[in-house]
């Protein structure tokens, strides 16, 4: 019974909450509230956001969230194939719209956004990762982006003008105003972005969760061949077997009579 809640457990975490989440994300990561009609605005995202999704899910394979060859095959049934088909899509598209929803929408601060993605991304490719490692430098990766965009940059393209906007004013003089021009949101966009991030996170982290649950399947020949044995085999194979697991590889099985 505990084996069975676990696997239905485990199969409304796949089929059903991963999905919802990231589909949530995927809906939330383009979205801006304007700051003066307060209307919604949907961006679409950007291309290069596609590229960026690609080395996410890339990394994702590497740091075994993703096990492509666990989850899609010929010996699954079909509508488990299409169900884990169709949650790799819900994140690479929320993996899409959360770069959006961090990137600024134009201008050279774009571009250099864009470049710290791809370079941070692209080095983490050639690096050695685990799921938790994984996790805590996409967390520290989000976070900084959001706290550059959100509050350093919203300080610098307010109307109002904040501290940042005459400091930037002071030590860009002379340089055109125009590679740092970005659409003015309201307010309330940074606290959609902070919570299409922090589904995005909670996503993965369940995703993790939920791939250390699975079953390891056992590939020692000894365990194999325990398994295997019937109830009328001997007592003394059993014994034989689990005795000593040290010394398991030096003692040879008694043979049957």
């Amino acid at each position: 019974m505990p084996q069975t809640n676990r696997s239905r457990n485990r199969a409304l975490v796949e089929f059903v909450v991963l999905p919802f989440l990231f589909l949530t994300v995927a809906l939330l990561g383009g979205l801006r509230i304007g700051a003066e009609s307060g209307t919604f605005i949907f961006i679409a995202p950007p291309l290069v956001t596609l590229l960026l999704a690609t080395l996410m899910m890339l990394l994702l394979v590497r740091g075994g969230l993703l096990r492509l060859h666990q989850w899609v095959g010929s010996d699954f049934p079909p509508l488990t194939n299409v169900a884990h088909i169709w949650m790799f899509i819900t994140i690479f598209f929320a993996s899409a719209q959360a770069f959006n929803s961090v990137l600024p929408e134009r201008g050279l601060l774009h571009w250099l956004f864009s470049f710290f993605f791809l370079w941070t991304l692209w080095n983490n490719q050639f690096s050695s990762f685990d799921a938790r490692r994984l996790l805590r430098s996409l967390t520290v990766l989000f976070g900084t982006a959001f706290v550059l965009k959100h509050m350093l940059l919203a300080s610098l393209y307010s109307p109002e003008g904040g501290w940042l906007k005459r400091v930037a004013g002071t030590l860009l003089e002379g340089v055109a105003l125009g590679t740092l021009d970005a659409p003015t949101f309201a307010a309330v966009t940074g606290y959609i972005a902070f919570f299409t991030l922090a589904l995005y996170v909670a996503g993965l982290i369940l995703l993790a969760f939920t791939v250390s649950g699975e079953t390891t399947v056992v590939t020692d020949p000894v365990v194999v061949n325990h398994q295997q044995l019937s109830a009328a085999e001997p007592p003394a194979v059993h014994e034989t077997i689990l005795d000593d697991p040290g010394d398991v590889g030096h003692r040879r099985l008694p043979r049957e009579r």
